[in-house]
């Protein structure tokens, strides 16, 4: 496991023991013995760990690259629906230009490689009817729009047209791929909304349900009645795992 990243071994760590300790608590609701308990759960155990290495350990460069990148994105093109317009052509001019392609500013738009390119970043996805403005403006020469992103409806309309859309993803990777991203970036410190809801389900809450469930399944071994401590230690397990899986890793 030398070749994975703390935070994924933990993830493995943690799979496997409770993946261990659930296989342990239900077969011991079965009845059966101790010794037949602890080696069919070592075997469950086992296999979870070596599938969760195999799944993990070719997604994990990819996952962490595509997390940055996201949060980025999405920074930038929240800067850019909040930017005065003016400014916010400056930045692509200067992005286009250190991308080596011929670009200068005509008004309220700018023109690439003889293309007319109308910036047109807003918070909501752009409908059909604001496509419909820009067809009626400038559809008698060659133009692409660059945007957040498109409805549905307005993207269908825009190519019945011959027209193509530069949305968010190629936005970014202009920007990213020229060094030129805006600095600094509008609400770029802002606290997100949801925060509350990203504190009850972090990733931090699986560690004392985790605690407790394997507790009550250790007790389980001593208990006359033993049917509690094995019903509830699974179900906390379980909970630990699926906030553990889903949950939000609270940030650094």
């Amino acid at each position: 496991m030398k070749h994975f990243s703390l935070p994924v071994t933990l993830d493995l760590v943690f799979y496997t023991a409770a993946s261990w300790l659930l296989a342990f608590g239900l077969l011991r609701a079965l009845r059966l013995s101790t010794g037949m308990c602890v080696v069919i759960s070592l075997l469950a155990a086992l296999s979870c760990l070596v599938l969760l290495a195999l799944f993990l350990g070719g997604r994990q460069k990819k996952r962490l690259l595509s997390k940055k990148e996201r949060e980025e994105s999405e920074a930038l093109l929240l800067h850019l629906a909040l930017e005065k317009e003016e400014r916010v052509r400056a930045a692509l001019l200067a992005a286009y230009r250190a991308d080596g392609r011929d670009v200068h500013c005509e008004g309220d738009y700018l023109r690439v490689d003889g293309e007319l390119a109308v910036p047109l970043f807003t918070m909501q996805p752009l409908s059909a009817d604001e496509i419909a403005g820009v067809l009626k403006k400038y559809g008698g020469d060659r133009f692409f729009v660059l945007c957040n992103s498109l409805t549905p409806e307005a993207e269908k309309l825009l190519h019945s047209f011959g027209k193509l859309a530069v949305q968010g993803d190629l936005v970014y990777r202009l920007f990213s791929r020229t060094e030129t991203m805006p600095k600094p970036l509008i609400c770029g410190e802002l606290p997100r909304r949801g925060a509350k809801l990203r504190r009850i389900f972090s990733k931090e809450n699986a560690r004392p349900f985790f605690v407790s469930g394997a507790l009550l399944l250790f007790m389980s071994l001593f208990a006359v009645f033993p049917v509690y401590y094995l019903t509830v230690g699974c179900i906390l397990l379980a909970l630990s795992v699926v906030i553990h899986a889903v949950g939000f890793r609270e940030r650094q």
